[in-house]
């Protein structure tokens, strides 16, 4: 049984629930991790595209209805709000590892 996180891209999470991120010590976990990231990225860009999308059609009275505009628009808040709260876990994670004496 797969658990799914909307949001998240598919693969995120494997059949145990654990974290599928490649975080696994070797050249290509950084690289995996990455990837992963860059695609949550691009979801962000595409919803928000989307939303602009459907305010225009909106604006312009192309029978786009206000329900479906404001289910995008705050789909695209949503996801853009988590981006930022995992980029200010990275930002503490990073903050926290530099200050690690050796």
């Amino acid at each position: 049984m797969g658990t799914t996180i909307p949001g998240l891209p598919q693969g995120v999470l494997d059949s145990t629930g654990q974290s599928g991120l490649g975080l696994q010590s070797g050249g290509s976990g950084q690289s995996d991790f990455m990837k992963t990231l860059s695609n949550a990225m691009d979801q962000v860009g595409h919803l928000q595209s989307e939303a602009d999308g459907k305010v225009a059609q909106l604006l312009s009275g192309s029978g786009q209805d206000v329900h479906s505009a404001m289910i995008a628009v705050e789909k695209a808040s949503l996801a853009f709000q988590m981006m930022v709260q995992v980029r200010n876990k990275i930002v503490a994670a990073y903050q926290q590892v530099s200050g690690l004496q050796f």
